[in-house]
């Protein structure tokens, strides 16, 4: 079985969470001076918004860490950071001008892959953010006449996964891009 019913559980809780706590710094709308001096306590259609944009870039690449770890025969599983998530929905609710979220991690046991698939795995994660960056801007380039709502989508698409690639590989601490450069050891 590729999930369990708990990981398909947190992954809801995830993705409903990282809606919240981007749903003020992506809007389908630019705010107004009149929105920012009114501001309201929820907006559902940004929630929906912010969702649609910056969840599928946070699944995908915890998906692409488990299913390539599944490709390689070991058992990997998705786990919901109470304490990534938990700090991102704090500084949310204290109008935080910057998130911090480690909203979710993969477990594999490492003792049973080599180096060279521990590196692979790593980099799954950044590589399907790799993807989705580069896909969003050839859409762009491309797209004729879009509306605002969908150059926005594709615009924030984009830019989300440009900063998610390049963040995850830092090649320090507990990033992936450590993982990636210096293995196992």
């Amino acid at each position: 079985m590729f999930f369990t019913l708990i990981e398909l559980l947190e992954l809801l809780i995830m993705v409903v969470a990282i809606g919240f706590i981007f749903s003020g710094f992506i809007a389908i709308r630019p705010k107004t001076v009149y929105d920012m001096m009114h501001p309201k306590r929820f907006n559902f259609d940004d929630f929906k918004f912010a969702m649609l944009v910056v969840a599928p870039a946070i699944v995908l690449h915890e998906l692409a860490h488990k299913f390539v770890a599944i490709g390689f025969g070991v058992e990997a599983v998705f786990h919901m950071s109470p304490l990534g998530l938990g700090i991102g929905i704090l500084l949310k609710l204290f109008s935080s001008p910057f998130i911090i979220l480690a909203p979710g991690y993969v477990t594999i046991p490492f003792q049973l892959v080599t180096d060279l698939q521990y590196r692979l795995i790593a980099f799954a994660g950044p590589f399907m953010n790799l993807v989705l960056w580069l896909g969003s801007k050839f859409y762009l380039d491309k797209a004729k006449k879009l509306s605002l709502k969908n150059h926005a989508f594709w615009a924030l698409t984009k830019r989300i996964n440009m900063i998610l690639f390049f963040f995850n590989m830092i090649p320090f601490g507990f990033f992936d891009g450590a993982k990636v450069i210096f293995g196992k050891g």
